[in-house]
């Protein structure tokens, strides 16, 4: 065993995000809420970071001051936890992979940039039971690359950041993080699948199916 921890990204690494259906979502959260669909784009992706570190309800009504709205926020509310918990849906080797992690004594960590209707559906989703750590940026108040989001992690787990391998895909700086805040970082290039930039920058080592990480942990 080379590392006690191993700590996975969610969305492109265990679970594919499903990037024309979020399009989808998008186009129907801005109808459902009497909002221009531009507008609606450039102000929710600028102030993308309020929701990914902290309650989503206090953000969405800044949008909606913002935009001038004065819809009810339930069916936005309801619109974004359904579409979450029906695009949570694993890539086929990921609970494979976390089920012999786990046989072999790894201490496994999920950690996530993402908006509260991640964790608020999280324990209905297959990765329930699967981490001995689970870190939502929008639950801890800080996000990935930031050093103390890992080393969190790596604290819940009771291991050394030294001893932990982290599995992304590279979106959010959060290869280089890991590696600043004294992890072993390995990529997850799925082929076939398109990375952000920051993967794409990425020069490091990785694999190409998750299931390769047996072979590096």
């Amino acid at each position: 065993m080379r590392y006690r921890g191993v700590i996975f990204d969610l969305w492109q690494t265990l679970v594919p995000f499903p990037v024309e259906s979020a399009r989808r979502m998008y186009r129907e959260l801005a109808t459902t809420w009497g909002a221009d669909h531009a507008a609606f784009d450039a102000v929710w992706n600028r102030r993308r970071l309020e929701r990914e570190t902290g309650p989503i309800e206090p953000h969405l009504r800044l949008v909606a001051e913002e935009l001038g709205l004065t819809g009810d926020l339930e069916p936005v509310l309801t619109l974004r936890r359904t579409w979450t918990s029906q695009s949570m849906v694993p890539r086929p080797d990921a609970v494979p992979t976390l089920e012999e992690l786990r046989r072999r004594g790894h201490r496994l960590g999920m950690i996530s940039a993402c908006s509260q209707d991640v964790p608020d559906i999280w324990d209905s989703t297959a990765f329930d039971g699967l981490f001995e750590s689970t870190v939502f940026s929008c639950s801890v108040g800080f996000s990935k690359p930031d050093p103390r989001i890992y080393e969190l992690c790596a604290d819940e787990l009771g291991v050394e950041v030294g001893d932990c391998l982290f599995v992304g895909d590279g979106a959010n700086d959060e290869l280089p993080g890991a590696e600043r805040a004294g992890m072993a970082v390995l990529q997850l290039r799925a082929p076939g699948e398109q990375l952000t930039p920051e993967g794409e920058r990425w020069t490091g080592d990785y694999v190409e199916r998750l299931s390769d990480v047996l072979d590096v942990a």
